[in-house]
């Protein structure tokens, strides 16, 4: 069956300064950053013809250019697949900053999907964003006569939430397996629903499908 493979960018330079960046267009990869898109494309060599698409922000294009100059194929941007947003707390690097933002995601994970980010998003509105591409994607090649793998290069926090959310996976493994630059999360969309088959390196989960994530 295809595949919806959802990959986080590769290293920033807000990532090295360990600021808050969320918003568009955002900070660019690192010289190390392109390493590991490059990297990523040439340990994930394509058995079968995949879309690859990413989000508008910089580091989400560039990684998937590279990705894409590795497998020889097309990337293009699309809208809605960008990082949870910081509000006012973007650009910041403090801990009073970080803690914030753990805290909310970390409700968002127990359930509380209205709890907002001063300023930014609320778990509601990441998924009224996010979810509708994710569904488009899967009616146009997942589901289509020529079903294709389609790899969308997109944002740490956000691809968390959203995976959890569609494969029912337990909260508490979700909160606290954060994706490193370019680790990836594999889903597959069977007759039951969506299925996750790898959260990074990882490939036995606890699924909680009484309680699914929100």
């Amino acid at each position: 069956m295809a595949r919806l493979v959802l990959v986080r960018h590769g290293e920033t330079t807000a990532n090295i300064r360990q600021q808050l960046d969320t918003a568009l267009p955002g900070a660019h990869l690192t010289d190390f950053g392109a390493s590991q898109g490059i990297r990523f494309g040439l340990n994930n060599p394509l058995s079968a013809p995949a879309v690859l698409l990413s989000s508008h922000a910089h580091r989400a294009r560039q990684t998937a250019e590279l990705i894409a100059s590795a497998w020889d194929v097309d990337t293009a941007a699309i809208d809605d697949v960008h990082e949870v947003q910081a509000g006012d707390l973007e650009g910041r690097s403090d801990r009073e900053a970080h803690e914030l933002f753990r805290n909310v995601v970390e409700a968002w994970y127990r359930g509380d999907q209205d709890t907002r980010l001063p300023g930014g998003e609320s778990l509601e509105m990441l998924r009224d964003r996010y979810l509708p591409v994710i569904n488009d994607l899967a009616d146009r090649h997942l589901l289509s006569a020529d079903p294709r793998d389609v790899y969308v290069v997109s944002h740490g926090a956000a691809i968390r939430l959203v995976a959890a959310h569609l494969a029912g996976v337990e909260s508490d493994f979700a909160f606290k397996n954060h994706l490193r630059n370019t680790d990836s999360v594999e889903l597959e969309l069977t007759p039951q629903g969506w299925e996750l088959r790898r959260w990074g390196s990882v490939t036995e989960f606890v699924t909680d499908d009484d309680e699914p994530l929100g």
